[in-house]
């Protein structure tokens, strides 16, 4: 193929070539015919509905009246979203949701890789028994822990009052101040899990060789642990925080099942306040926006998870 180099060194394609490509193209066309089926069904179910979404964002649809009679308004549905106090209130609820559900479930998963890496009896029990919360539903497991945070029956509050702990059983999601943080609780405990199985699989990558060299050169098991596992453990790490920080963003079961964003939005995170504005309150234009706002952090993330991925499969053909 005819190349140039450019002035940054690079080399570029002249236009002899770049005809020769389409030529090239032209003359494999009908292998593009395997692909059209999967092509045009992206196009119905993917691509159809982001356009409708954002063009959806950009008009007033009052509750009451069908879509057919939306009345455009051009950017207003974005400006009353940035302008709107319980916006910021439900932002910051999904940072915190975010932050440190991903943060802690992390850390636990960490932790529990390591404990699992080692040779002890019973840990294909114990591993087996850890990863339960990850496989149960999520609707099932929001069920039995609002049942477990119940007022009145709840399992926890009737063993502190029992204990002699607390006089009364604690309001654990019926409570501005702790529903939040119980959220993040049981988000953590489902979530866990799956930070383990990945930190597990990277552990395996960790030389053993590498390990005893450092222990008999008199290494202590932190310096160990920074100097020779954690960096062999830095792109399945990366890789895992960005698909635990995308999961939680976009996360619904568990808040709007236990809580519906109650007490007062104390809970509302964006998907569930998303939710709420175009089924309950029939705000499909505002809705609209949010979503767009949504999908433009979550193509964000979803950036830097390429980015990750393809660093490491780099790193691997270079190693």
């Amino acid at each position: 193929m005819t190349t140039v180099t450019g002035e940054a060194g690079a080399p570029r394609r002249t236009p002899a070539a770049r005809s020769g490509v389409l030529r090239q193209a032209w003359i494999n066309r009908t292998d593009y015919l395997y692909v059209l089926p999967a092509l045009v069904v992206m196009l119905i179910v993917i691509a159809y509905p982001i356009y409708y979404t954002i063009d959806l964002s950009f008009f007033k649809t009052p509750p009451g009246l069908q879509l057919k009679d939306k009345v455009f308004i051009g950017l207003e549905n974005y400006t009353a979203i940035l302008t709107s106090e319980v916006f910021w209130r439900v932002t910051l609820n999904t940072i915190i949701w975010t932050l440190a559900s991903t943060v802690v479930s992390f850390v636990f998963g960490l932790g529990s890789a390591l404990a699992l890496h080692r040779d002890f009896i019973g840990r294909g029990v114990l591993r087996a028994i850890l990863i339960i919360p990850w496989v149960i539903s999520a609707v099932a497991a929001s069920y039995i822990w609002k049942w477990i945070y119940h007022s009145d029956f709840g399992v926890i509050g009737a063993v502190l009052v029992e204990l002699g702990l607390l006089s009364r059983p604690p309001n654990f999601i019926d409570s501005v101040n702790t529903v939040l943080p119980s959220l993040i609780v049981v988000n953590v405990w489902r979530e866990f899990p799956f930070a383990m199985i990945m930190l597990m699989a990277g552990l395996q990558t960790v030389p053993d060789q590498l390990l005893r060299a450092a222990q008999v050169d008199g290494a202590s098991a932190w310096q160990r642990f920074w100097h020779v596992t954690f960096p062999h453990l830095r792109s399945v790490s990366t890789v895992t925080v960005l698909l635990l920080a995308v999961a939680n963003f976009n996360s619904f079961i568990i808040p709007w099942i236990m809580t519906g964003g109650g007490p007062s939005n104390a809970s509302h995170i964006w998907i569930t306040h998303i939710y709420e504005l175009a089924f309950g309150r029939q705000r499909w234009g505002v809705a609209a926006a949010y979503s767009v706002l949504l999908f433009i952090i979550l193509m964000t993330l979803g950036y830097f998870y390429v980015r990750a991925l393809s660093r490491g499969e780099r790193k691997e053909a270079e190693g």
